[in-house]
């Protein structure tokens, strides 16, 4: 691990964001391991104004989006196949706005809730990041609990990948509410320098995402990103936490989704207490949390906790 002062500044604009991944285009900014970034991105949408009234269009980064408007491709000098990009979150400060929308488009859930062909519901939510709480129309309030939707790597060196389902190499549409500020995320590398993207702010989200959209926001995140030394515990997609350590399963099954997310977290157990496998199934029985991280992306995430202090 390398620490290096230099910090880098990053805004969106037509020259830095982009709406899929890819190892094909031109990093934006180049960093070194261990160098901070302060990294400003655009809502979901890509809005460059925020809504006045409910479904109210806007004008967009992108004219017509494939995927989500993110910030990048950030290069990590040095990084390679086969490495672990350790990407800590020191903050997250949403802008003053934000939305939410449920129902516009058609899905399973919309189908089974029996709201297809009905009119969206949109919330516009006043933001105040300094009080830690945000309100909407309706007179509604809760509050917030920043994050970043996607933070992902190019998932191969040729091509472009869409941003909206996760994938189990790159990384990208997590939506895992827990990866707040004091969260480091571990991303497998699979192309020279990573090609880092991110954006989706979220003000707070529960489990599931289960009308499609959390409080769709523009973020500004300060972030550091190092490539891990040693030979780390996990070489697939894992988290550490204010809430605990956290493991992820991506896949259109969701049984396979859970069975991933839980068998990276009883083979982190084996490690972190030195215990066989069977041991370590049996400990997690007692103390580790399956959640469903989202529904809404075309492909089941699912995400193991475990919680911080539970197991001495």
């Amino acid at each position: 691990m390398t620490m290096q002062d230099t910090t880098h500044r990053l805004d969106p604009a037509p020259g830095t964001t982009v709406d899929v991944f890819t190892a094909e285009r031109d990093p934006v900014l180049t960093v070194e391991p261990g160098e901070t970034i302060v990294v400003r991105s655009l809502d979901a949408s890509g809005y460059l104004q925020p809504q006045t009234t409910p479904g109210e269009k806007q004008p967009t980064m992108f004219a017509e989006s494939r995927g989500h408007c993110l910030t990048g491709p950030i290069a990590v000098r040095g990084a390679e196949p086969g490495d672990l990009l350790a990407v800590r979150l020191v903050s997250l400060t949403p802008d003053p706005w934000g939305w939410t929308v449920a129902g516009a488009l058609e899905s399973p859930i919309t189908e089974r809730l029996g709201i297809t062909g009905q009119p969206p519901a949109w919330l516009l939510w006043n933001l105040d990041a300094e009080a830690g709480s945000g309100s909407c129309n309706g007179g509604f309030t809760r509050a917030l609990a920043p994050f970043l939707g996607v933070i992902g790597v190019a998932p191969q060196a040729t091509g472009e990948f869409s941003t909206i389902p996760p994938r189990a190499v790159g990384g990208g549409n997590i939506d895992c509410k827990e990866l707040v500020a004091g969260s480091t995320l571990y991303l497998p590398v699979a192309v020279a320098e990573a090609m880092l993207s991110l954006g989706d702010g979220h003000a707070a989200q529960g489990d599931g995402e289960v009308g499609g959209t959390a409080i769709e926001c523009p973020m500004t995140t300060t972030l550091t990103v190092d490539l891990v030394p040693d030979e780390p515990p996990l070489r697939s997609i894992h988290a550490v936490t204010p809430a605990g350590r956290i493991t992820f399963g991506f896949d259109p099954d969701l049984d396979v989704a859970m069975g991933d997310a839980l068998d990276a977290m009883v083979c982190w157990l084996q490690v972190i207490l030195d215990v066989d496998k069977s041991t370590a199934l049996a400990l997690a029985s007692t103390a580790v949390d399956l959640r469903i991280t989202q529904v809404a992306n075309q492909t089941w995430g699912v995400h193991a906790v475990l919680p911080t202090g539970v197991l001495a």
